[in-house]
């Protein structure tokens, strides 16, 4: 199946390992030309080495870039707009999460969970509005999580800023309608990740498979799928919230939790 973006020029922020990696795989699969970031210098050339070896004829820009800081964002959308001319979609994947109840959870928590979570969508999109203003297939799509509807309490300060970032995205996909601009968003459940991999070398039943740690995570946290989430799997929809695929769909928030959530 074609997501319509052959020689489309796509940006992935937090693009150098687990879902904004997949996502980059699938771009380019998919023939899009494909401009990748992150802050880790040495997982970025990890992230070249392992595209350009899959996809040697490929059309790839890897660059460093903290999506905090302003003057970075507007760096790297100008070596964008050099090398390919423009930009089409703006996938903003970049974030993390800081796991602590209210009383262990200190006032710059609070504040850096919230600029992550919005500045590093704002920032991105400041930079590189005009040229996907420019694009006749323009669009912003960013990952967020379940935690924006359904709070969890150790998570008390990531679930406010992921709850703002949807507020955020949704006002956002109103206000760039008029230049063309879609804005979606995709609702992350539990995805395998490089935290997952590390507890589970430090599992106390070592006979214990992957496949079998993993689903007793998932029977003990009610996920009906029986299982985590495989990075692939989000970055399908990720593509498709940002391709032609999607054109009549704006202010999305897409579910890809596997059912793990409990609101209508």
């Amino acid at each position: 199946m074609s997501f319509m973006i052959e020689d489309r020029v796509a940006v992935v922020t937090g693009g150098s390992s687990g879902i904004g990696l997949e996502t980059a795989r699938l771009l380019l699969e998919q023939g899009a030309k494909v401009a990748l970031c992150g802050r880790n210098p040495e997982r970025l050339e990890s992230a070249r080495n392992e595209l350009g070896r899959d996809y040697p004829e490929a059309n790839l820009l890897v660059e460093t870039c903290d999506v905090l800081k302003e003057s970075d964002c507007a760096s790297f959308a100008a070596r964008v707009h050099q090398a390919f001319g423009g930009t089409d979609m703006l996938i903003a994947n970049a974030g993390q999460g800081y796991v602590a109840h209210l009383d262990d959870t200190p006032t710059d928590a609070w504040l850096s969970e919230s600029r992550l979570k919005l500045f590093g969508v704002l920032n991105p999109l400041a930079a590189f509005r005009p040229q996907l203003a420019a694009s006749d297939i323009g669009s912003l799509t960013c990952v967020n999580s379940l935690l924006a509807l359904q709070p969890e309490p150790h998570m008390i300060a990531t679930s406010s800023a992921r709850a703002a970032l949807l507020n955020m995205t949704h006002s956002l996909s109103h206000e760039l309608v008029v230049e063309g601009i879609r804005v979606n968003s995709i609702l992350l459940g539990m995805v395998e990740s490089g935290q997952w991999r590390r507890r589970f070398e430090q599992r106390e039943d070592t006979s214990q498979s992957w496949e079998d740690w993993t689903a007793a995570i998932a029977a003990r946290r009610g996920i009906p799928m029986g299982r985590l989430g495989r990075p692939q799997e989000p970055a399908r929809a990720l593509v498709f919230l940002a391709s032609p695929l999607a054109s009549f769909t704006t202010g999305a928030a897409l579910d890809v939790s596997g059912g793990f959530n409990r609101h209508l």
